[in-house]
């Protein structure tokens, strides 16, 4: 909702996302959290507990819409991702989901760390009945005794983030088993799916699996997914860790788990040290050498006659294998027990479930650089998508926007729709902006048709070689070439616009399209506005590569239209 009233349930890609995960598998769980919230539920603060009701009705449309415009059931709801939790907010939110009728939705607290939502819940036996689960992130595997103590179900709720080679593989192997067996946690969620993003943005290629090139289709399926495998094809949400778990004499560890209908799965880990490093917290040292682990089924399990292998063995690419079945193993002449030799860097899974399969795929497209010429004119009609593609906005929002009143060529452009600051995760920039291209880019020329819709105060610009995008924005170098509403133009060596090259008059004005172009050629760049020079040879020594990107000077309304960039390698 950019603004109040303002309710719209086909923007983004997550509505997308839901539904194809759905056509997938219909029983998947979905899971709502807020990063951050509009501006306007603030009333001017950066703090989304002004007003409860305000905040909760928000969150509740969301969910009532995800069922009235896609069919999707929300099943759990979070309250603010790795941010301050307020508790009468959280009773407050599980009421108004009941006067929905939404008693089955379960609430999530509070995604940061155990205490002091733990704490708090054995204080409050209101909160402690209105919260279903404890989430934390990044828990190392660990949890507090205030959290067991809730009785409560236990999630690593935001784990793993790591470069998903196959370090990030055997950190994502090491914590599925023990997070159930050192920190009772019954799910564990990666943070994130899918890398679709640019790698050189904080966090690149922590994703169980790699999709960051859409402009050649290029894809790859990381070891993480296959790690993944081990567990999620032989389990389901439902099925119960049994309590002889642990760890193995020589390092490593193993779960089991069941249905309660007969079906047993064993997943067994030798992650080393070396190999399974998450990217927080801290992993204290541990050894792990190879060894023998006797495994003996007892009491129902007992008559169990045959188990199926799965393996993954991580490391040097000759002895390396991603989720291999193995022949299985049979037990009805040996009573029930089997012995595994166990070296280091393995993962083996052992299940009474035939349903195990490695999907195969045809061989993605070849990896290609971003275009070197690309251009955008936003003509359509009726997008999928309410964003353009490649453009990734690193504050505020830009979304393909009909022109009703003009029927000339500006008719569909691409428009920044916040009016004001969001209340915000991590450190947004004061101005918006949206990067697009190779990071690789040095030597390049930009040039859009940009309208400023707010008068005297309005600024927008075009940028090359931005150095840097989400949580670091702020800061962000490169060269952005700006024009005001008031009739001046500038250019910085910065997004924040503290470092100012040249400035000077332009004959600019609101409500009107200009034409701007920045080429920037070594070490010197030069800009033009309508097509005349207005600025050149102007020195620019840092940064020497970065994406080209668009934006605006504050929150505010401003067009973009026939956006083209031509990159000389």
């Amino acid at each position: 909702m950019h603004y109040a009233l303002d309710e719209n349930y086909f923007r983004g890609y997550e509505w997308w996302l839901m539904k194809e995960a759905k056509k997938r598998n219909p029983n998947i769980t979905l899971m709502g959290l807020p990063w951050s919230f509009p501006g306007w539920l603030g009333k001017g603060f950066n703090w989304p507990y002004v007003n409860l009701q305000l905040t909760a009705y928000y969150v509740v449309t969301w969910i009532v819409g995800a069922k009235h415009y896609h069919d999707l059931d929300i099943d759990y709801i979070g309250i603010w991702n790795e941010r301050a939790f307020d508790i009468n907010y959280i009773k407050v939110l599980r009421r108004m989901l009941n006067y929905q009728g939404l008693q089955q939705v379960k609430i999530i607290a509070s995604d940061n760390l155990w205490e002091p939502i733990s704490a708090s819940m054995l204080l409050d036996s209101e909160l402690l009945k209105v919260i279903d689960v404890i989430g934390a992130h990044y828990p190392g595997t660990r949890t507090v005794k205030d959290a067991r103590l809730t009785e409560k179900k236990l999630w690593s709720s935001e784990d793993f983030s790591t470069l998903n080679s196959d370090v990030g593989a055997g950190c994502w192997g090491r914590i599925l088993n023990q997070n159930y067996i050192n920190g009772y946690m019954t799910a564990t969620i990666a943070w994130n799916l899918v890398a679709s993003y640019y790698e050189q943005l904080p966090y690149g290629r922590c994703g169980l699996m790699t999709a960051q090139e859409p402009w050649s289709g290029h894809y790859v399926v990381e070891a993480p997914i296959w790690i993944s495998a081990h567990t999620t094809q032989f389990t389901q949400p439902g099925w119960y860790y049994l309590k002889t778990v642990g760890h193995l004499e020589k390092g490593g560890s193993y779960v089991a788990l069941t249905d309660g209908l007969g079906n047993l799965t064993i997943i067994v880990e030798t992650m080393s040290h070396k190999h399974s490093m998450c990217i927080r917290p801290l992993l204290p040292y541990f050894n792990v050498s190879q060894q023998f682990a006797t495994f003996i089924l007892k009491g129902s399990f007992s008559e169990i006659p045959e188990l199926q292998v799965w393996y993954t063995k991580l490391g040097k690419p000759s002895e390396r294998f991603l989720f291999k079945q193995l022949d299985s193993l049979w037990l009805l002449d040996s009573g029930g027990s089997f012995t595994l030799e166990l070296r280091e860097d393995e993962l083996f899974t052992l299940t009474t479930l035939t349903t195990g399969s490695k999907g195969s795929y045809l061989l993605p497209p070849k990896s290609q650089p971003f275009p070197s010429v690309y251009k955008d004119d936003f003509n359509v009609d009726y997008p999928f998508f309410s964003e353009a593609p490649n453009f990734a906005d690193q504050t505020g929002v830009f979304e393909y926007f009909m022109n009703i009143e003009d029927p000339g060529e500006h008719r569909f452009t691409l428009r920044q729709v916040l009016n004001q600051r969001p209340i915000t995760w991590a450190a947004d920039a004061f101005n918006t902006i949206s990067i697009i291209g190779d990071y690789k880019w040095s030597n390049l020329t930009v040039k859009c048709d940009v309208y400023l819709e707010t008068p005297e105060k309005g600024g927008v610009f075009i940028a090359g070689r931005v150095n840097k995008g989400g949580i670091l924005i702020r800061s962000a170098r490169g060269v952005f070439f700006w024009i005001f509403a008031n009739g001046t133009y500038r250019v910085t060596g910065d997004l924040a616009g503290w470092i100012i090259y040249t400035s000077g008059h332009a004959d600019v004005t609101a409500k009107k399209w200009y034409t701007l172009t920045l080429t920037i050629n070594g070490r010197f760049s030069s800009g033009t506005l309508n097509g005349k020079p207005l600025w050149k040879n102007v020195s620019v020594n840092f940064p020497k590569n970065g994406w080209a990107a668009i934006g605006t000077h504050s929150f505010e309304f401003a067009q973009f239209d026939n956006f083209r960039v031509e990159a000389i390698h």
